[in-house]
């Protein structure tokens, strides 16, 4: 079988950047330790969020070391609560649930952004430095009143 230098070329040229990813792959894998969450937080019927002990009572909790944890339910079309204050310069952890569909929660002006899921618990933490008034909106769409879905984070300056 005579097969075209230039037909040659490109086949090695493919296969060189496939191994190029693979060895990219690998190297983000192993030697930066970047791995998928291994445990994954769910919500067996994502219809009773309101009513799972862990999304019961929304809000802003503050523990004795200082870090804060606010907990948030979206809803077609709000969040609950609608308005959060947190310290500024104190580890802030979000816990967000879904009770209908899919959501975006993204504070603006910030690098938060997730996706809340129905089923599952999504979970992150920042520290705001600046305080002020940020709006958190949902940035996928989740239906006819999508562009209404806003809501407010108060970040108040340390005493």
């Amino acid at each position: 079988m005579n097969v075209h230098v230039y037909e040659r070329f490109w086949m090695w040229v493919g296969a060189g950047i496939v191994v190029v990813f693979l060895a990219f792959i690998g190297i983000t894998t192993v030697g930066y330790g970047v791995r998928p969450p291994s445990h994954i937080e769910t919500i067996p019927d994502p219809s009773q969020t309101l009513s799972d002990p862990r999304f019961a009572q929304q809000g802003v909790t503050t523990l004795p070391d200082g870090s804060v944890h606010v907990t948030m339910v979206a809803l077609m079309f709000t969040w609950l609560p609608a308005e959060i204050h947190v310290p500024a310069g104190k580890p802030v952890t979000f816990r967000l649930a879904s009770q209908d569909v899919t959501h975006g929660f993204e504070i603006a002006g910030t690098n938060v952004n997730t996706m809340v899921v129905p089923g599952y618990v999504s979970q992150l933490t920042t520290t705001f430095d600046r305080p002020g008034e940020y709006l958190i909106v949902c940035n996928e769409y989740c239906g006819t009143g999508h562009h209404t879905m806003g809501g407010k984070l108060v970040v108040e300056a340390a005493p």
